[in-house]
């Protein structure tokens, strides 16, 4: 029996937990994976997957078939970028996530990957921070950018590169005087208060996001307990509810720096108090660092690198970045 399909069906129903979504995403029926999946039963001689109307998860038994799987698709791909390197080009691909806040940087970061390495296929994914930790730790991830401070929550040790320390902004429409004056890009207001901010109706991510945690402390910190007009697990979302007019929001530096280039939208940075949360690449330590892995790590020390990260994310340039 060919395991390697197969396999790689396990992980992706795993990963989609859906029969459907698992076929469409290995370009398959649903037929086809189901039959794949029980031909893989057979031959363990074991039940690997919970089987009800819908997709109900995987025995105990299944858990240790998708780890198996997992590695062994990750031992196939680093296989394949070490013949392809051996042959003088290096292709392959890299999985990367980050929380939904550091996708403009994780996305640059793809970018300038790709271009040094047009080979590299990078595969950039938006997760919560529970999801993309638990990515690293099963190996569907490579490379993570997200909140360090919880890399102790995992029951296998991480390596993290720091990046940049989050700055927190309220992003509001500007008055329409600001916009008269001919401006070109994004302001920068009089800092606010977090009390201050409270009393504006708000746009703000679903409380299951690692930011919407630090952004409700923030508030209770001030004194303050916030009901959000709006809740999303969208960051478009967010921007595009500040641009309707009368809504605000809470975000990032890097998530201003993304709608930086649009005059319709002002931010006012945050204090009282001041939040600072650190944010870098994760890797699972310990394990086996593929070529693709290997280029996208020296890019995370290279002086190029150093400079967009600065004037992408954290204080957007205007105060030294977190190193």
């Amino acid at each position: 029996m060919n395991l390697l399909a197969p396999m790689r069906y396990l992980v992706a129903l795993h990963e989609h937990q859906h029969f459907g979504r698992a076929a469409q995403a290995c370009h398959i029926t649903q037929p086809a994976l189901s039959n794949a999946i029980r031909a893989l039963e057979a031959d363990f001689g074991v039940v690997i997957v919970k089987r009800g109307r819908t997709y109900a998860g995987l025995t105990h038994e299944g858990e240790q078939v998708l780890r198996t799987a997992q590695r062994m698709l990750q031992e196939h791909e680093l296989l394949r970028q070490e013949l392809s390197h051996g042959a003088g080009h290096l292709t392959g691909c890299l999985r990367m996530a980050a929380v939904p806040t550091a996708v403009p940087v994780l996305s640059l970061f793809a970018a300038m990957l790709h271009r040094q390495h047009p080979g590299l296929r990078p595969v950039v994914m938006s997760m919560s921070s529970h999801d993309l930790e638990a990515g690293l730790e099963n190996l569907s991830v490579d490379l993570g950018l997200g909140y360090t401070e919880r890399m102790h929550l995992r029951s296998v040790p991480f390596t993290a590169w720091p990046q940049y320390t989050e700055h927190y902004y309220l992003l509001r429409r500007a008055e329409s005087a600001a916009q008269d004056r001919g401006r070109s890009a994004l302001a920068f207001g009089a800092p606010i208060s977090w009390a201050e901010a409270a009393e504006r109706a708000l746009c703000l991510l679903t409380p299951d996001m690692h930011n919407r945690t630090i952004i409700d402390q923030a508030f209770a910190d001030a004194g303050c307990e916030v009901v959000p007009a709006i809740e999303t697990n969208s960051v478009l979302t967010l921007a595009l509810a500040v641009l309707e007019g009368h809504m605000c929001s809470v975000l990032p530096g890097a998530m201003v720096g993304a709608v930086a280039s649009n005059p319709e939208l002002e931010a006012l940075p945050l204090v009282a108090p001041q939040i600072l949360t650190p944010i870098g690449f994760m890797t699972q330590a310990g394990v086996r660092v593929s070529r693709a892995l290997e280029a996208a790590l020296a890019l995370l020390e290279s002086p190029e690198w150093h400079v967009q990260r600065a004037t992408h994310a954290g204080s957007l340039a205007r105060e030294s970045p977190h190193r």
